[in-house]
């Protein structure tokens, strides 16, 4: 859950708990529900109050349904704000986002209690579910359809710091990776107009932000869809131009689709920061290949050699999988090779799910938990290692960071173009005299686990 102040209502409507879940396609849907909330004149807390008792009228829980832990986050939320309804606390409870869109009414079994049930087309329409829902006095489902063409997002509450923001850029994914929902829950693939995507990042630069983190189920297919060819060098080459505007960061790059037409957009380019946030899954070609990833280990080598050749100081960071249906010790053994050869600069690694409507769930050869847990723990501690190594070759090294917070009684934090907003690690500030959102120039003088003490210089 995030948190933000209360916004005042100004007519007294009454009072909406937001609950927000999930990546960050879902929370700008969540900064776009807030507003649209706020504009309607009802008061807003995105935080429980005292024994975390929620007291509201209506609690909203925008979910993520991605995978199983996810699931299971969201219906704790849902469950909490139950209860508090139960207690008297709260009056109604809604239930939006990702797990709506793909349980439909059976969501209303799992959870006794909800009073409605928003799907992901319906989402700039949830003021008015409020005021339906107050009225109503049986559950009810705004469903309705995917939208053919991408959602506008402008127009937002920023539940993030008012210094940097996401930028989504397009919707949906066509590649429908064995193991994966998203197409299922969020439909084809769509890119916004290059037009609406600059107007958006216009609108967010001139109310503060100064960092736009892109994003989109498959960012380097922007464009396809809309036949534009180099579609992202071209959209972000138009957002440089935005005044105001200090970083881009490039998030979720399919590593098929990092061309040298984008390299070379980086590495020209004054505000695109030198950072590759590339998913690979893997690195076995056969489990590759059932995954239906369109990638080869000698691919993914290839383009990571070539990356750490013209982009030297480039940031890799990737994502995998362990524990995938068939995954032997030998495969196993050699994406631990590959990630100790590589040297990511920082890695998210995830247990394989078995998801419901997946190719993979119905794969023989499912790996047993404590199997995937033991992967996992090894392949982190060996990602551990690296990091800490890189961690201490900085020292001594300067940096131009963005400070995220300042606070009296604390150290200000703030990060470097290697760290991308609550994925990554932080560069903890000593003798800060600047404010969240400002840059400065910094000196890496010790590390703390994975993260970079630096001193303002």
């Amino acid at each position: 859950m995030r948190k933000r102040n209360c916004q005042k209502p100004e007519h007294g409507r009454g009072t909406v708990g937001f609950i927000a879940l999930g990546c960050p396609k879902n929370i700008v849907d969540s900064e776009r529900m807030l507003a649209e909330i706020a504009k309607a004149g009802f008061l807003i807390t995105t935080e429980p109050g005292p024994s975390n008792v929620w007291r509201a009228d209506v609690v909203v829980v925008n979910t993520c349904g991605f995978i199983a832990p996810a699931k299971a986050e969201a219906l704790e939320a849902i469950k909490h704000a139950i209860d508090c309804k139960r207690q008297g606390s709260v009056k109604k409870v809604i239930v939006a986002g990702c797990l709506s869109q793909r349980l439909g009414t059976q969501l209303l079994k799992e959870a006794d209690g909800i009073d409605a049930i928003v799907g992901l087309g319906q989402r700039d329409a949830i003021a008015q579910i409020i005021e339906k829902t107050i009225s109503s006095k049986e559950p009810a489902s705004f469903m309705g359809h995917l939208p053919d063409e991408i959602s506008d997002d402008r127009t937002r509450l920023l539940i993030t710091p008012r210094h940097w923001a996401y930028l989504r850029i397009s919707e949906g994914c066509d590649h429908h990776c064995s193991f994966c929902t998203v197409p299922a829950i969020r439909g084809p693939f769509r890119s916004k107009p290059i037009k609406l995507v600059f107007d958006e990042a216009a609108e967010l630069v001139s109310a503060g932000v100064v960092e736009l983190n892109i994003i989109a189920q498959d960012t380097t297919s922007y464009g396809s869809d809309l036949k534009i060819k180099n579609g992202l060098s071209k959209l972000v080459k138009e957002l440089e131009k935005i005044a105001g505007l200090s970083w881009i960061r490039l998030m979720y790059l399919y590593p098929a689709g990092i061309t040298e037409q984008l390299i070379g957009t980086i590495a020209e380019s004054k505000k695109i920061v030198h950072y590759f946030d590339i998913p690979i899954q893997h690195i076995n070609d056969k489990i590759l290949k059932d995954m239906r990833r369109p990638d080869t280990k000698e691919r993914i080598c290839t383009l990571i050699e070539k990356l750490r050749i013209k982009l030297p100081d480039a940031g890799l960071r990737t994502t995998l999988i362990v524990g995938f249906p068939g995954e032997t010790d030998r495969q196993f053994d050699e994406l631990l090779d590959f990630v100790k050869s590589a040297e990511f600069d920082a890695l998210g690694a995830f247990k394989y799910y078995p998801e419901s409507g997946t190719g993979a769930a119905e794969m023989p050869g499912q790996v047993p938990d404590k199997v995937k847990q033991q992967r996992l723990e090894e392949l982190m501690l060996s990602q551990q290692k690296i990091a800490f190594a890189k961690n201490k070759n900085r020292i001594g090294s300067e940096l131009a960071c963005i400070v995220d917070s300042a606070e009296m009684k604390s150290a200000a934090k703030g990060r470097f173009y290697g760290q991308a907003p609550e994925v990554d690690s932080i560069c903890i500030i000593k003798n800060c005299s600047a404010n969240p959102g400002q840059f400065i120039n910094t000196k890496v003088i010790d590390t703390r686990n994975y993260d970079l003490v630096v001193e303002q210089i």
